[in-house]
């Protein structure tokens, strides 16, 4: 059913407002694709907060004029649906995770920052880790030592508990000194005074005074 001159400008409009918020815009190729295969990716993208549609692509053109996407319009040919997120890497993480198990879904062109992207500079920008999986790798690497910690306390409470001795931390191992420097100690030193020599037969040696 085509559309009549209001649901147009209703769309343009719709576009335009997710543009105005936005950092990246990500094209694709979806010809092909099952209707259930696109429900799921749209509900990805709606968990990601990735707005995701398809659109005729005079609209989107029409809806990106006068904003940082403008340069994308000669990119808008052919079937396309569009991933809209203010989130930078959002947009380009979704689609390309999707293209990695339907190979119908073939990325054409992005826009980040103002700057164009191909094929290659999309999944570059999805490639690199969400805000998400950055806090939790970092909360992981701060609980790690707690976590260790835990384990130690835990392991002394039973311990105690059962009337056995607490363990002992073990010895911190010699750290083993690199082999020029044992060279250097076995050699002798150039600036140290020669050794006395020894007493003749029948002379006694004088005593060295105890240092006071």
């Amino acid at each position: 059913m085509p559309l009549n001159v209001q649901d147009k400008k209703a769309i343009v409009a719709d576009v335009g407002a997710q543009l105005a918020g936005a950092q990246t815009v990500v094209l694709a190729e979806y010809r092909g694709i099952p209707v259930e295969q696109l429900t799921k990716l749209r509900a990805s993208a709606r968990d990601q907060g990735v707005y995701l549609r398809v659109l005729k692509n005079t609209l989107a053109r029409r809806a990106a004029q006068g904003t940082q996407f403008e340069p994308l319009a000669d990119s808008m040919v052919g079937p396309l649906i569009y991933g809209i997120s203010a989130d930078p890497i959002a947009s380009a993480k979704v689609l390309q995770n999707f293209a990695k198990t339907q190979d119908k879904l073939v990325i054409t062109a992005g826009l980040y920052n103002g700057k164009l992207l191909d094929v290659a500079g999309v999944k570059a920008l999805a490639s690199i880790p969400s805000r998400n999986e950055l806090l939790s790798q970092l909360l992981g690497v701060m609980l790690a030592p707690v976590s260790a910690m835990a384990r130690v306390l835990g392991a002394v409470a039973a311990q105690k508990a059962a009337g056995a001795p607490a363990p002992v931390a073990a010895p911190v191992a010699e750290v083993a000194a690199p082999a020029e420097v044992v060279a250097q100690a076995a050699a002798p030193d150039a600036s140290a005074e020669p050794a006395a020599a020894a007493p003749e037969a029948g002379t006694e040696a004088k005593e060295t005074p105890a240092a006071e």
